[in-house]
């Protein structure tokens, strides 16, 4: 997956622990919970997969998981 830079991106996370750094715009929702949108691009090679019905796996680090939120956005 290629990272883009979401519509009114208002930081970057990541960067400080070594990592090329995560541009994230901070949202908040209809029930007014916070929340941190990143937005990605599948590469053409994992394009062929999902369009062969590969899934999305979704991989977070660390021992506890929080709310998270996928969807497909045009």
């Amino acid at each position: 997956m290629i990272p883009l830079s979401p519509e009114n991106t208002t930081r970057r996370i990541g960067k400080s622990q070594g990592y090329k750094g995560l541009s994230v715009a901070d949202v908040v929702l209809a029930g007014g919970e916070a929340a941190m949108v990143t937005l990605w691009e599948p590469t053409p090679s994992e394009l062929k997969i999902l369009i062969s019905g590969g899934k999305i796996r979704l991989t977070i680090l660390g021992s506890s998981h929080p709310p998270v939120l996928v969807e497909v956005q045009s």
